[in-house]
This record gives C-alpha cells, structure tokens and sequence, in this order.
C-alpha cells in the first residue's frame, strides 16, 4: 500500500533475499558503546528502539578486523570467534521487532589514534599524532584476509550484512586516493592499482559470505582534499564494485582532515545530494545519499527526483528514536529534528566520551533515561520557557503531573531564540517548535508575559526555578553610552548596528554574533550553490578531491572582535566545529585582539591597550558578549524548589547541559 505521506520514500526495496521496508538507512555512528563488552547489553537496548522505530536498515559504528585497524586503544574490533556472542545481543535485539541490521568494518589506517596504524605510505595524517607503517605487500594481503575473516564473524553474529568503509580518508580510501597513495608497486601509482585493495576486499567477501549477505560499500564521492579522486575514477569504482559483488553503494563525503563543513548546521539541507546523483546513472545497484538529511520531506524529495534510491540519516536517529515511523504515520510535528549541532555527539566522541544528543539526552544512554508514569500526581510550576524548563515541563507532564509554565516575554525557547537568529544555525528553531507542540500535547498550562512572583508559586507541590541567565555586563566606563548593544538585544533586533563595530568577548556568543554582524541579510539561509562557492567545491568534481578556489564573501561590516585573555580566539568552541567558526570569519576578514584592556566608551569610540599600546577604535557601536549570569531571584532554599539551566550555571548558551538537566528532573520528580 503507498505511503499517503511520503510516497517514494516508504516503497520497500528488495536487496539480495531481504526486503527494506523504506528508503531510509540508519547511517553510522561511532557512540562509543561499540568499545566495551559491558556496554553491549546498552548498545543493543539502543538499536533496538530505533529498528523498532522503523529504520529501513541499520548500520552500526564502525567495527575494526584487527587491532591496526583501531580508531583509538582499545576500541571495538572483531577477530577472533569469542567476540561474537556480545554481538549477537545487538542482532538479537534488532530482530526481535523484525529489523535489520548490517555492521560496518571500519579500518582507520593512518586516522588511528594509537602506535600500530598502518597506511599504503607512511605519509602522517595531520589529524593525529602517530607516523603509520607502510604496509608491505605480504602485510596488505593479511589486512585483506582480517577485512574478509571480520565479515565472516559478522555473518556468525547473525548481522543480516557488512558495510565496508571506503571513504572519509580511512585505510581502504588511503590506498585509493592519490593525496595518500604514491606507491610504486601492485597496490599503488595506477587506477588499478590503487582500487585493488578495495576491489580484492570486496571480492573476496562476497565469496566468503554468499550471495544473500548484504554488502554495502561507503565510497568516497568527494573527498574535499587536495590530489584526490575524480568524478572519472569515482564512476569507474563505483562500476568495478558492482561487478565485484557489493549490494549498497553508500555515498561518502569528505575526509576528516578535510577543511570544508560536511554535516555542521550551516550545511545547507541535502547539500550533497547532488554527489550522489552525478553517479546514480553510471551503476544499476541502490544508491544510497548523505549528509543532513534530517526531514521526511527532504528525504522523500530526494528519491522523489531520483537523485538516489535510499537516504542515509545518522545523527537525525539520535535526536529522535521513531522519526521512521513518525514520518509513516503524518505524524512530522512529534520528530524531535536533529539541529547539525555536534555538540553532544561527534564532540564528545572526539573526546573519547560516550555520544549522546543535544536535543534527545536519553540517545545511547536509554537504559538510564526511562521515561515512567508517575505513581501520584503532583501541581508543578516550572519558571522559565527556556531549554532547561521546557524539557523538565514537557517530561513531567508527559510522565503525568500538572505543570504550569510561567515565561516572563512573549516566546517560549529563551535564548535558543538567539542562536536560531544566527546564519546557519536557522534550524534551531525547530527544537523551540518540537516544544511547543509537546507543550499542547501534554497539556501544560503556559503563562507568557508572566514573570512569576512569589505569591505565584503558593501552593505548588514542587517548583522549578528555569529562569535562564542575563548578560554580564562589564565595569567599563561609558557602558551606558549610545554607542553600547547587549547582544540579547542586538539578536533579538531590538537594536541595530551600525558599519564599524567592536565584540567585546571572543566566546561563543562573540563567533555568533560576529557571524551574524558579517552577514547582510541574516534571515536568509545559503543555498546549496552559495555554500559550494563560499567552500571551494567544484560541484563538477572534475577537479581532483572536487577542490576548486574559495569564493571569499568579505564582510558586511568593519568587524574587530576582542578579548581579554591572550590565548586563541574562539578555543572553547566544539571540537568538530570550532574550525569552522574560526575559518569563516577569517575569510570573511574579521579582525581578532587578544590580551586586551578596556579603559572606555565615548563619542571617539572604544578605548583599549593591546601589548602595551593605548589606541582608539573609531566604530559605531560596541556589542557586549561578555558572558552571562544567573537569573534566580526566585530562588530558595526550601526541598521543594528546584534550579536548573543557566539559573543554575551561567555558562555560554549550554542548551546541552541544561535540556539534560531539565529531563532529569522531569524523570525525577
């Protein structure tokens, strides 16, 4: 029967002897649960809520053949035959609400974090620390062996298939790109050499498993580095992999060393769509497409136009377990939509810290985080409509207490309304909007324009003090000049800047709000074309690594942003977007003070010492990113009052920390 929602998207597929259900692949994600036998019973737990949130197909983070293979020390691999039974609790799982479920075998080569990686050259990776050994021919035909061994266990597990890691500049993406392959032997110098091992692995596999044994390959389309692959050489593989046997051909889109945002927020939506069509045509198996697909529209769009047959969402099953099966049902309004933000996810992988999900804390940890209805009902009032109180408002109403939510402005979301006014980051305010209608859902009685009193809170059983934070604002003299904006209200368009501005603060909200001075038109969100032209990507990928001269889009306004401490601007940002913020306002010409001291604000401007040197920045304004304090005048002491957010720790805007905290609480009370 055809999906009355989403068409195309819910066609079931027939690959090998196995039907998908729909067009949508659960990508991998490495959580860091795939590391620790005692962590398998919570890994299966986890896939088990999103087969049973009807992901067509799942693939899990990625699985190392050998101990060379690892991403970091210690991290999960599959060799030997004792290691299958803790598999088998993942498979077991899935199955058990009749998914499917393939495992990625993922050999990190020169990306190893550890003394043992090997590559085809011993060229050093700039992202880690450790030279690799080239391997010898001999050694190559071992790593092939463990490849197609680590796929066996894999069908001993009872997995339904392999993904086998081609791209993001992993081992079998070193031997077939140039960038990192100048061999001169078999393996090497060559089309044909290079996509020997690739082909060899795949080949050798298929032999090994059968025909009915899924095998998806992530190719790398695009690498987005310097003497990469073309769209030539990437046809042809894709064309010599079907032959050698591969079910699935997944899209890859950059290395990790790469300097282009492949899946931050600023990506435009479906941004790589493209990619994967330039090769659609060449091949007959499914093709699968990636990166920020996180709306059934925007999935059902894409295999509606034919630019693939499936669409891969990762970080979107974080964010929301049944966002399959929400999207069956017309039900687009209940998915918790992934906002690109990395923060708890690919931030705290990098970090060696188990993954999780800014706006869905429960993701990879589900064991901890059950939601139960309460035994006796409580009369609960929540202050403050920001991230922390709507998260602990709509939990508690949802487990079945009644919940009054006071805001003191107009608008629930607080300052996450803030960072949705910031360019790229517009899909912000699909997490305010997932709360609003979770508010109507569950019925709490919200009071805008209200700033609670104390004679308000009488008679609630419990009180939640979410009344979020204010700016700091600093003791420099003339702070209360004309030329003086609070970035709350430079943000919120309660005020306006003028050409020539100083940011005092180089923080997050200092790269925010630097981000969106430099902008013309803020409200207007990039497209597709615009970011490949901002980013250098030849969208013909005729260039090799599709890397073509950067569009340097200059700034909107005189920028120079400032900061007290002497170390970098911008080094608290996320660790795998801090590069971004940091690398975009450069382009964009921004200029960076460090070790500064602010002596005052008049008519001539803003007065400073930078190493020792007085000077006068002549500018129009002076925006104040100075941090923030706590807001909790309503505070008390008593047991029933609780607070949370950034009345509780006023750090820079950490809508991570404070949704976490408020579904703790909402589980708790």
């Amino acid at each position: 029967m055809t999906n009355q929602h989403y068409p195309h998207l819910f066609q079931p597929l027939k690959v090998g002897n196995k039907t998908i259900n729909n067009r949508v692949l659960m990508g991998s994600m490495h959580t860091g649960l795939e590391d620790r036998p005692k962590n398998y019973p919570k890994l299966a737990e986890y896939f088990k809520q999103r087969a049973a949130g009807e992901a067509g197909i799942i693939v899990t983070g990625g699985i190392a053949p050998n101990i060379a293979g690892w991403v970091g020390p210690f991290s999960g691999f599959l060799k030997y035959g004792f290691q299958v039974k803790r598999h088998r609790l993942v498979t077991e799982a899935v199955h058990s609400v009749g998914g499917l479920i393939c495992m990625q075998i993922l050999h990190s080569g020169r990306y190893g974090y550890h003394p043992f990686n090997v590559s085809a050259t011993d060229k050093q990776s700039p992202i880690t620390p450790f030279k690799p050994k080239k391997l010898s021919d001999k050694k190559i035909h071992k790593q092939i062996k463990d490849f197609v061994n680590c796929a066996r266990l894999a069908q001993k597990a009872h997995y339904d298939g392999v993904e086998i890691m081609g791209s993001e500049g992993y081992l079998i993406n070193q031997f077939i790109s140039p960038r990192t392959n100048d061999r001169d032997d078999d393996w090497g110098g060559s089309y044909e050499n290079r996509t020997r091992f690739a082909l060899e692995i795949v080949k050798q596999t298929r032999a090994a498993v059968g025909e009915d044994f899924i095998i998806i390959f992530r190719l790398s389309m695009l690498e987005l580095v310097n003497n990469g692959s073309s769209i030539d050489e990437v046809i042809r593989l894709a064309q010599d992999l079907e032959q050698a046997g591969v079910s699935i051909i997944n899209t890859g889109i950059g290395w990790h060393e790469a300097r282009v945002p492949t899946i931050a927020t600023m990506v435009p939506r479906a941004g790589f769509a493209w990619v994967t069509e330039l090769i659609k045509q060449a091949v007959s198996v499914p093709l699968v497409t990636t990166n920020r697909i996180n709306h059934p529209q925007v999935a059902e769009d894409i295999i509606a136009s034919g630019k693939a047959d499936m669409v891969s969402m990762a970080r979107p099953f974080l964010a929301d377990p049944e966002l399959v099966k929400k999207s069956r049902l017309g039900q687009a309004q209940d998915i918790n939509i992934c906002i690109g933000c990395n923060q708890a996810c690919l931030d705290h992988v990098f970090k060696n810290q188990m993954a999780s999900c800014l706006v869905n804390p429960a993701a990879c940890h589900e064991t901890e985080f059950e939601k139960q209805p309460t035994q006796k009902s409580k009369n609960i009032a929540v202050v403050g409509a920001g991230m922390a109180g709507l998260s602990c408002a709509t939990t508690l109403a949802e487990r079945g207490h009644q919940v009054t939510l006071f805001e003191a402005s107009d608008k629930i979301g607080g300052q996450f309304n803030l960072a949705a006014a910031i360019p790229g980051k517009e899909e912000f305010v699909h997490t305010i909007n997932y709360f609003s209608h979770l508010l109507d859902k569950h019925g709490v009685t919200l009071k805008l324009n209200h700033p609670a009193t104390a004679s308000d809170l009488d008679g609630f059983d419990e009180v939640v003090i979410a009344s979020g934070v204010v700016p700091r604002v600093p003791g420099i003299e003339g702070i209360d000049h004309d030329k003086v904006i609070l970035y709350h209200d430079l943000l919120s368009g309660r005020k306006k800047a003028g050409h020539k501005v100083a940011v005092i603060g180089a923080g997050g909200i200092g790269f925010d709000v630097s981000e969106y001075l430099s902008v013309e038109n803020p409200d207007q969100a990039q497209t597709i074309d615009e970011f490949c032209a901002e980013w250098g990507i030849d969208q013909s990928i005729q260039a090799p690594g599709g890397l073509v001269k950067a569009h340097d889009e200059k700034s909107a306004r005189e920028i120079t942003m400032l900061q007290r401490k002497t170390s970098k601007p911008g080094k608290g940002l996320g660790k795998t977007t801090g590069w971004i913020h940091r690398l975009s306002l450069k382009k964009k010409g921004i200029k960076t003070l460090t070790g500064v001291q602010y002596h005052k604000i008049d008519d001539q401007g803003l007065h400073i010492t930078v190493k020792e040197q007085p000077q006068v920045l002549d500018v129009d304004h002076v925006v104040i990113c100075a941090g923030q304090l706590s807001n909790k005048d309503l505070y008390q002491t008593d047991d029933h009052f609780h607070i949370i957010g950034g009345a509780d720790v006023a750090a820079e805007l950490d809508a991570k920390r404070a949704i976490k905290q408020g579904t703790e609480l909402g589980l708790k009370l």
